[in-house]
């Protein structure tokens, strides 16, 4: 009979669950997506830079559930908040305590099982679908990565089962405690501001100290390495927490006394809504806006990684491509390439050096670093002065009297324009074009060539690194540009694939937190919107009233989380040579998401706070 009555109680409101149970659905097939990365073991031991990672999963996937697990409660709250008029008037009529308890325990239930059944389904398809792809994009190889993983399935379905108890037994013991005329007046209860006077500005001070500790242990980060992590969790997060207490409160009561704006419309109404509400909003509003600074954190800094793979290789080095005695393929290659700077050498080889032209050095001076550490990193300039004839660069060979010393640039050219793999056993000597002429060897050209976008022409480089493997026969890795940037990319894709997946969790849940616990406390306002209602204010008026209430509420939190942002990518300016790459596409990202929030929001409100249209 219960649990026919429950699903009676499922249908009557069927829409509103079905929004709570979208919502669960997409956080355990998040959930499930991750623990698919961080669980799969032949995924993270058969690819080593995940393997080097790992942890970085493992830290992710805690902090999820934490996450999952207050969305959880947030969600099964406005369950609670749906239900709890109706629940008190079973009582009046003479049901038990203990049978209602019982049937909001069998509805929690049903609703968990279902999401989890439908979450982990359309999680094993993301797994599939959105993993692959990415994986594509970032050129990452996904060797046992498996969409569909057994012990990722049983810890979700286990961890999830497990909340669902305990949010379930949380309802029960918190509807035990609640009086009949409790549940039937529980939309007549207000919230008072609770700080006020010199408590508050204290409150206040200590927030914004708090916060530039924090700051300043982000911008410095390069210095306190791990201790400046810490400070900055700690003093920001805590910051954050004592800004909103204080100074939203306040503000919203400043908002409330401006007369000439309050005249205006319904302002009235809606900062006393604001001011009637905000003190049982400002933890979720502080937890939201840490989110935002976590959740486009994590997708800034993954892109970030990413960009910062070109940068390196530009930076160390001043060409594209370095090629010698290319094949008929490779000037094929080459000839299809639209290079700014391209030079070519030529040089002969005996069995004791190889050769290089004074005169043609001298009229095509190649570009080398002018970096000082990691000062001007990614700077080149010209090579200037005069080469020596009889300059020797190069093995270790006992060259006596012959030996002249050469300007350390032309040094660095040299062996930028002849790399190690190019006849090792053989030192690089400077000749006149006269002596070249004269010297009995087989001649041989080197090739030299940068361009506007190095990425444009990835492929490129990737086969003429091929064509110099095979040339060469060389067991040691080519030191080319291209090999550079692979090894450089095998890092970051790791990083991107998890900020990526950790990101979009964060904001998806983050938001979802913030609207269940709008929507849990819908129900206080009906009365007052019928009220508005009945003495003849336009439909229109209210629903603007309305939305502009919410919006101060997503505002507030959106523009914090994302100076977090903005501040704390900080943090990896000493590893980052550009850690604000594009930054503005996880910010985008995050609105977006908030937006979609934030219309649903209001949309579920209004059917709950409004009169049904005439």
């Amino acid at each position: 009979m219960l649990f026919k009555l429950s699903m009676s109680g499922l249908k009557s409101k069927l829409k509103d669950y079905l929004v709570l149970l979208v919502g669960l659905v997409m956080s355990i097939s998040i959930f499930y997506m991750f623990q698919t990365l961080a669980l799969n073991k032949t995924f993270i031991e058969s690819n080593s830079v995940i393997s080097s990672i790992g942890f970085v999963f493992q830290a992710g996937s805690f902090l999820l559930a934490i996450i999952t697990f207050f969305y959880i409660l947030y969600a099964n709250s406005f369950l609670l908040s749906l239900r709890q008029k109706e629940f008190g008037m079973y009582m009046m009529l003479g049901a038990k305590k203990h049978k209602i308890t019982l049937l909001m325990f069998i509805e929690t239930i049903v609703i968990g099982i279902a999401s989890l059944f439908i979450g982990t389904a359309l999680g094993v398809g993301l797994s599939q679908g959105i993993g692959k792809l990415l994986m594509k994009q970032l050129e990452f190889t996904g060797d046992g990565y498996q969409a569909f993983y057994l012990p990722s399935m049983t810890v979700t379905c286990i961890f999830f089962l497990v909340l669902f108890m305990l949010s379930a037994f949380m309802n029960s013991i918190k509807l035990s405690r609640i009086t009949v005329l409790q549940l039937i007046h529980a939309d007549a209860q207000t919230e008072r501001f609770s700080l006020k006077g010199i408590k508050t500005i204290l409150i206040a001070i200590l927030s914004l100290i708090l916060l530039g500790i924090g700051y300043t242990a982000m911008i410095y980060m390069g210095k306190l390495k791990e201790m400046g992590i810490i400070i900055s969790l700690i003093t920001t997060t805590s910051g954050t927490y004592l800004l909103f207490m204080s100074f939203l409160p306040l503000m919203i009561k400043k908002l409330k006394g401006n007369k000439k704006r309050t005249e205006k419309g319904l302002n009235a109404f809606t900062f006393a809504q604001l001011n009637f509400r905000i003190n049982s909003l400002t933890k979720v509003l502080a937890t939201v806006a840490m989110l935002v600074a976590l959740g486009a954190g994590a997708i800034s800094a993954g892109m970030a990684f990413k960009n910062n793979v070109t940068i390196m290789a530009d930076s160390f080095y001043a060409y594209d491509v370095v090629t010698h005695n290319p094949t008929a393929e490779e000037k094929k290659i080459v000839n299809e390439i639209k290079f700014n700077e391209k030079h070519d050498y030529h040089y002969k080889i005996d069995d004791q050096f190889v050769y290089y032209i004074k005169e043609e050095l001298e009229k095509q001076r190649p570009l080398v670093s002018d970096q000082n550490g990691l000062e001007n990193l990614g700077e080149f300039k010209r090579v200037t002065g005069d080469l020596p004839i009889g300059a020797v660069v190069g093995a270790d060979l006992d060259q006596g009297s012959e030996s002249v010393e050469i300007p350390q640039t032309w040094d660095e050219a040299l062996r930028t324009i002849h790399p190690y793999y190019v006849y090792p056993d053989h030192a690089i000597k400077i000749v006149d074009q006269k002596m070249y002429n004269e010297i009995k060897g087989k001649e041989a050209t080197a090739f030299l060539g940068k361009t506007d976008d190095f990425k444009a022409y990835i492929d490129e480089w990737k086969k003429i690194d091929e064509f110099q493997q095979n040339k060469y026969e060389s067991d040691l890795p080519l030191n080319s540009k291209y090999s550079s940037y692979e090894e450089f990319y095998g890092v970051a894709s790791g990083t991107v694939f998890m900020g990526f997946f950790l990101g979009i969790a964060f904001l998806a849940m983050m938001a979802s937190c913030l609207m269940f616990k709008i929507l849990s406390g819908a129900s206080k306002d009906i009365t007052r919107y019928q009220m508005l209602r009945k003495i003849g204010v336009r439909r229109e008026l209210l629903t603007k009233s309305i939305y502009k209430e919410l919006f101060l509420v997503f505002l507030f939190p959106a523009i914090i989380g994302i100076v977090h942002v903005l501040v704390g990518m900080n943090i990896f300016s000493f590893i980052l040579i550009d850690p604000y790459f594009r930054v503005w596409l996880p910010i985008l990202i995050f609105v977006v998401i908030y937006t979609v929030y934030y219309i649903i929001t209001v949309q579920l409100y209004k059917r709950i706070v409004l009169p049904v249209r005439d």
